[in-house]
């Protein structure tokens, strides 16, 4: 089988990590109705196609696909849920959201299942580059509102989800190639994730980290660990004693005053009551698209619920849970009981659960997106056989081929 066609990762990639960007945010007003991402979707799924038209038609296998049908079903009933949203809800725009994530879905999908193995591992170098673009990009930048640092335009909270995958991504090139060349980035991305100053992100980041370690145990040696340990707390040293007052006062703020000392949880608490209390409102299915908004947040000036599942509750109700349940079920099973790729789903998987976590803090429905790409790769990794090498079968031999084999004696005695 050639090789994946690496246009469409790029392409996609790009897409995923752009976020909602049209282009008034780069001068041109005039052209403000351009959403990039759709542009940049139109030319991945060119590419795409290209892609599967150049592989080798082999026969199709049965594959566990049931978690994308649900999973689509999900999308399709969150962009049904407008017909019954409440007034002021922004419909177009977070129907579009959802249309967008549920194409790069089903995108890197069919694409990952082109060659797992090739795919994954592209993609996680071009994360690993764009953590570094990310956090030279708010290094140069400076501080942002409260002293936090992000780039690009993006939150703090999106900046931090980037650096958390760069360090798997370097975890899993580490793995992948056995050369540890990748993990010199490592400290620049703890950096990154602590100069966000996202108390979720980096929680999320340090219980994907405990669970893969626990996974591993039996397989870690003292010697390693012991390097590796000593390694990070040379690099944190560095970084407070060299760090500049910006950074010390941000430390001292954002996780020692105010969630230590003030138990300051930025209004998160009372954003999650009243969705719930509008989940219990609208049991069954739900207050519609966007109903958050349109019924508390617009009034309160909140965007959406900062909870990917209470957002779902409450605007999409029983239906809407269930169904997103059943996708993640499903999905857990698919990557726990087929073969194929083991180890790019696994590295796959902790992206996305890690993006999941951090999705019941902070961000909105389009802001998990990097959830669905990771574990729809992690899908495609495990019902794709992992093709062994070509091998001779003393069966498979041909009539022919056992006759040309055959000693002359043999051959003599048949004639006879």
């Amino acid at each position: 089988m050639p090789p994946a066609f690496v246009a469409p990762a790029l392409v996609l990639i790009l897409v995923a990590l752009g976020g909602r960007y049209t282009l008034d945010r780069a001068g041109l007003t005039g052209l403000g109705w351009v959403d990039l991402r759709v542009v940049g979707l139109l030319i991945g799924f060119v590419l795409l196609v290209i892609d599967i038209a150049r592989r080798p038609r082999t026969r199709r296998a049965l594959r566990r696909e049931g978690w994308l049908v649900v999973a689509t079903l999900f999308f399709l009933f969150q962009i049904a849920s407008g017909l019954w949203a409440p007034p002021g809800a922004r419909l177009g725009e977070k129907a579009l959201d959802i249309v967008l994530m549920a194409a790069l879905t089903i995108a890197i999908y069919l694409y990952t299942l082109g060659d797992p193995a090739v795919v994954v591992l592209t993609t996680f170098r071009l994360f690993y580059v764009a953590a570094i673009i990310f956090a030279i990009g708010a290094l140069l930048g400076g501080p942002g509102e409260q002293g936090r640092y992000a780039a690009f335009g993006g939150g703090p909270n999106v900046f931090v989800r980037i650096q958390i995958i760069g360090i798997i991504a370097a975890v899993a090139m580490c793995l992948f190639r056995r050369r540890l060349l990748p993990l010199l980035a490592v400290p620049l991305f703890l950096l990154g994730a602590v100069l966000s100053g996202s108390r979720a992100g980096l929680i999320a980041g340090v219980a994907v980290g405990a669970a893969g370690l626990w996974r591993i145990r039996h397989r870690l040696r003292a010697g390693p660990v012991f390097a590796a340990v000593a390694l990070l707390v040379a690099c944190a040293g560095v970084i407070v004693a060299l760090a500049p007052p910006a950074f010390t006062s941000l430390f001292e703020n954002r996780f020692v005053q105010q969630t230590v000392e003030e138990h300051y949880l930025s209004n998160r608490t009372e954003i999650w009551m009243a969705t719930w209390r509008l989940a219990v409102e609208h049991p069954l299915i739900g207050a519609g698209l966007d109903g958050f908004y349109g019924l508390i947040g617009r009034a309160q000036g909140t965007q959406y619920p900062h909870n990917y599942v209470l957002g779902v509750a409450a605007e999409g109700g029983i239906v809407g849970i269930g169904l997103l349940a059943g996708a993640v079920v499903l999905l857990a099973r698919t990557v726990r009981h087929s073969g194929g790729h083991p180890r790019e789903s696994a590295f796959a998987i902790a992206a996305a659960v890690f993006v999941a976590l951090s999705s019941l803090f902070s961000g909105d429905y389009y802001d998990a997106r990097l959830a669905w790409l990771f574990a729809a790769m992690a899908a495609a990794a495990a019902v794709t056989p992992n093709e062994p090498p070509a091998t001779t079968n003393a069966a498979e031999v041909t009539p022919s081929a056992q006759t040309t084999a055959a000693p002359s004696g043999t051959r003599e005695r048949v004639r006879r």
